[in-house]
């Protein structure tokens, strides 16, 4: 009941806040509201200028706290959902918190370690460090002299976030309902998305274990620190890790004064973001100058583990896939990376969509690549996305954000680094991977065993359809909106069936001629050219051809 009655005044509070801020119609068209306030209606209606609109949105947010802040800080990413005015008006939230009393600092820290806290530090300040929407920061030492951050996770805020949670995943259930907008991009499932990443950044065990994680995966690299965890001073709501006393990477006039390398800084950080995002796919998603240090000798260390990116192997893949051809300009390359991906389907306008993509093409077309900026490029493929209402995957939208940080970064170090030359060595190992012999051997076995269980159950599934067809409960659904584009689809498929055929029968013809040619003893000539050496070859060629093929179409 408590609950209940909780979100029933948060509910409340939210649509409240909303109403004051201007946005009454909107609400009420959601069918969130009943009935509009009198007089709103014209008011909203006049105010059709997006900027006003992500204004007035960013002001609401504000005011709501910490989990509203946070959805707004994700949905500024989103270009392929939210128009460029308004992310751009929701990329200036910011966490404005006070600090919470010491007493609640060390009661957290005491009920969640099970100890005193004086018997767990040496000692502890009682000023914090850093504040935020989730929890603080606090400087203090071990018993064994070393020194430590401590971050601490605000009194009742899961309660608060959870609340809130719950009643988002409402809201999107009635926007999704009432909304073709809300239907097509399936608000509840992005809701669900931002709804486990925010629950994970409250679990401090887990961010814990993502900064092993990238320690792991940067083991070796001189040039790169991860701060340490101390698991016996930490838990859910408590973590413990080494002090990183540096300088945030944004200081310039400082790390002039220290002599560091800002040209080795740059490259390194860039190796090192591409090498989490392309050889790992686990990769750390909020890279702002806050986020990283620059110890002595032009060693870079990362903090605050809590927003992390993950690609799979097809992600790595397309996505180096999609930036070379971004920088080629190809826009069919471009059209086959995305469809890869599985974003295109059916009601895409794939001729809208390629004279679009050719318009970006035009628009970076006389720029030198110096100047080039990869997560501007990105963030007009998303605003391209947007208009042709694809969906692009939110991994890529926070790898998109991530290199458009990353970029405002190395600019201030390195005005001539093009992030882009530090992308293409890692875009070509996955290529030669990919086509490796190994590889190809790897994903020929796979598929054989696959279509193996597939050509089994033909027969059963023919006999179904047989069956149906005979009760007349065979019914065809063709959608003919995209009739070129399947039809070129189905053109590539029965030329790559017949050229398999013709291979087939080709290598039966020179097994023929070889089994033939050692039962006479002789050697088969045909116009002074030895016809099997030269079939051999052929034979091998055409393979070959049949496997590239196959394999540059990235659908094995």
């Amino acid at each position: 009941m408590k609950l209940s009655i909780r979100k029933t005044y948060r509910f409340q509070e939210i649509v409240n806040t909303f109403l004051k801020n201007g946005f009454s119609h909107v609400l009420f068209r959601l069918g969130i509201t009943e009935r509009r306030k009198p007089g709103a209606l014209d008011s909203d209606q006049m105010d059709t200028n997006l900027q006003h609109i992500g204004q007035k949105l960013n002001r609401t947010l504000q005011e709501l706290g910490p989990t509203f802040i946070k959805l707004g800080q994700i949905a500024s990413t989103r270009r392929d959902l939210v128009p460029p005015e308004i992310s751009r008006e929701l990329e200036k939230l910011q966490d404005h918190t006070e600090p919470f009393p010491f007493g609640e600092v060390q009661q957290i820290v005491e009920a969640e370690l099970g100890q005193p806290l004086y018997e767990l530090f040496e000692s502890f300040s009682d000023v914090p460090l850093a504040t935020a929407s989730i929890g603080q920061v606090h400087e203090a030492f071990l018993h064994s002299g070393e020194k430590v951050a401590v971050k601490v996770q605000r009194p009742d805020i899961r309660q608060t976030i959870t609340t809130d949670l719950s009643i988002l995943k409402e809201i999107a259930s009635i926007v999704e309902n009432n909304t073709e907008w809300g239907k097509m991009y399936g608000i509840r499932d992005i809701i669900n998305e931002f709804s486990d990443s925010l629950l994970g950044e409250l679990d401090y065990e887990k961010e814990a274990r993502n900064a092993e994680r990238i320690a792991k995966q940067s083991e070796g690299d001189a040039a790169v620190h991860i701060p340490a965890i101390h698991w016996s001073h930490s838990s859910e709501k408590v973590l413990t890790m080494e002090m990183v006393e540096g300088v945030k990477s944004d200081h310039l006039d400082r790390l002039d004064e220290l002599g560091y390398d800002r040209e080795l800084l740059a490259c390194n950080l860039v190796h090192e973001m591409f090498s989490q995002v392309l050889d790992h796919g686990f990769f750390h998603g909020d890279p702002h100058p806050g986020n990283i240090y620059i110890l002595p000798g032009n060693v870079i260390t990362f903090i605050d583990f809590g927003m992390m990116g993950v690609l799979d192997d097809n992600l790595k893949f397309q996505f180096a896939k999609l930036v070379m051809e971004l920088e080629r300009g190809n826009t069919k390359g471009i059209i086959k990376a995305l469809d890869a991906m599985d974003i295109l389907d059916d009601d895409t306008d794939l001729p809208a969509l390629e004279k679009d993509l050719g318009i970006l093409k035009t628009k970076y077309y006389d720029k030198p690549l110096e100047s080039m900026s990869l997560g501007e490029i990105f963030l007009d493929l998303f605003g391209v996305a947007y208009k042709h209402r694809i969906r692009i995957p939110s991994e890529i939208t926070v790898l998109g954000k991530t290199i458009l940080t990353l970029e405002g970064l190395i600019s201030k170090l390195d005005p001539n680094m093009r992030i882009m030359d530090g992308v293409e060595p890692f875009g070509q190992q996955l290529l030669r991977e990919r086509y490796s012999p190994s590889a190809i051997m790897k994903y020929l076995w796979e598929n054989l065993s696959e279509n193996a269980q597939i050509i089994a159950h033909i027969p059963k599934d023919f006999k179904e359809i047989s069956n149906a067809a005979k009760k007349g409960k065979l019914k065809l659904d063709i959608n003919l909106r995209q009739a070129n584009f399947v039809m070129r689809r189905l053109d590539i498929i029965s030329n790559r069936l017949a050229f398999s055929v013709i291979l087939l029968a080709f290598s039966i013809l020179m097994t023929g001629l070889i089994i033939g040619s050692a039962i006479a003893g002789q050697n088969n000539v045909l116009l002074n050219l030895p016809v099997i050496e030269v079939g051999a070859i052929v034979a091998f060629l055409m393979f070959i051809f049949l496997l590239f093929s196959i394999f540059r179409s990235g659908k094995m």
